[in-house]
C-alpha cells in the first residue's frame, strides 16, 4: 500500500505474458542442500503456511493447470521443488509451513533445509511471501518473515484467496499486512493481491518475476 505502487504498464504485462507463454517444466525436487541446481540464473521462492493456495497460485502464473500439485491435505509439499521458465528463471516452491500436526522434527528439517537455502542462493532475487487474505499474518508467518530479515532475503506478500472476501474487507486486510511490515527490513513494501480462481493480480506476480530475467545482464 506504498504511495509509490503503481500498477503495472501493458509494456510490462505484455512482456511478463510473452516469459510466461515460453517452455515452463518442472526440474526436481531437493531435498538437501547439496542437491540444489547450480545459481546460474535468477530464482524467485514461493513460501507460505501450509494450505495458502502456492500450488495453485504457481499455476496461475505459469499458466499451467498442474504444473503443481494442489491438494486440500495441508503439509504435502515436503520438499523444494523447482521449476524452470525458458531457462531464463528458476521458480522454486518451498515447503508449506505451519501445518499444525507436522511433528517437531519435520518443523526442524523444513527450518534448517529452507534457512540453508535462503543464505546460501546468491541468485535469490526475491522471495513471496503468501499470506491468505482472510487470516492476516499469522505467527507462522512472523517466524519466516524473521528468518528472511536474518538472511536479508527481500520479501514481498503476496495476499491468496483475494475473492474469498468483500473488496472493503481485502483494503483492509492489506492496510493491516501493510502496517505490520514496516518493521522488517527486508520486507518489499508493495503488496500484491491476488486470486488464483479469478486470475486477479496474476499478471502483476507475473510482471515482478519478469524484471528479474530483464535485470540479469548488465
Amino acid at each position: 500500500m506504498s504511495d509509490s505502487c503503481q500498477d503495472p504498464s501493458p509494456v510490462e504485462i505484455e512482456a511478463a505474458n510473452k516469459l510466461f507463454s515460453l517452455d515452463c517444466q518442472f526440474v526436481k525436487g531437493v531435498v538437501s542442500s547439496d542437491e540444489l541446481p547450480p545459481p546460474d540464473r535468477p530464482e524467485v521462492a514461493f513460501a507460505g503456511r501450509s494450505n495458502v493456495g502456492k500450488s495453485s497460485l504457481l499455476n496461475a502464473v505459469t499458466g499451467r493447470r498442474s504444473i503443481a500439485r494442489t491438494s486440500n491435505t495441508p503439509g504435502r509439499t515436503r520438499e523444494i521443488n523447482y521449476f524452470d521458465v525458458a531457462s531464463l528463471v528458476y521458480l522454486v516452491d518451498l515447503p508449506g509451513y505451519g501445518y499444525a500436526r507436522a511433528s517437531k522434527s519435520l518443523v526442524r528439517k523444513w527450518t534448517s533445509l529452507v534457512y540453508d537455502y535462503l543464505r546460501g542462493r546468491s541468485n535469490l532475487r526475491r522471495a513471496f511471501l503468501l499470506i491468505d487474505s482472510r487470516r492476516g499474518i499469522m505467527d507462522a508467518d512472523k517466524a519466516v518473515m524473521e528468518m528472511l530479515d536474518v538472511a536479508a532475503v527481500s520479501y514481498q506478500v503476496v495476499m491468496t484467496k483475494a475473492d474469498k472476501l468483500r473488496a472493503d474487507a481485502v483494503v483492509d486486510a492489506e492496510r493491516s499486512i501493510y502496517n505490520q511490515l514496516k518493521p522488517h527490513i527486508a520486507a518489499h513494501p508493495e503488496i500484491l493481491v491476488t486470486s488464483s480462481e479469478k486470475h486477479v493480480g496474476i499478471e502483476s506476480v507475473r510482471v515482478e518475476i519478469a524484471s528479474f530475467v530483464e535485470a540479469k545482464d548488465p
